[in-house]
């Protein structure tokens, strides 16, 4: 059954090709929003907290700081909306979900670049 309904997704689903991101990489996300009869695209800029799930239900966590708050954002990966993502840099974590980022401020807060 399992097998039957991972064929229906791969065939059927659309997917889009976006950049390999991963945690602790600042991506910017641009989305379309439908406000009463006009769409407008938006985008979010932050930094990747986690990825989580595989094929059609995977989704990822965004965070930013709007003045002095966190704004946290969940994205499924297979998102109509999504538009593109752009990989601003590429963060060096060890981890694969960075939930310890939320209590980080400051200098503290600051991820270091994966060297190339």
């Amino acid at each position: 059954m399992a097998d039957l309904l991972k064929f229906v997704q791969d065939e059927f689903v659309a997917r889009k090709d976006f950049p390999d991101f991963g945690a602790g990489d600042t991506i910017t996300v641009f989305y379309e929003i439908k406000e009463g009869e006009k769409t407008r695209t938006q985008f979010f800029k932050g930094v990747v907290i986690q990825r989580r799930g595989s094929g059609n239900t995977e989704t990822f966590t965004i965070r930013k700081m709007s003045g002095a708050v966190g704004v946290e954002r969940i994205f499924p990966v297979n998102l109509p909306a999504l538009q593109k993502i752009e990989v601003n840099k590429k963060g060096a974590v060890r981890r694969a979900r960075i939930f310890y980022f939320r209590q980080l401020t400051g200098k503290k807060a600051k991820i270091k670049d994966k060297r190339r």
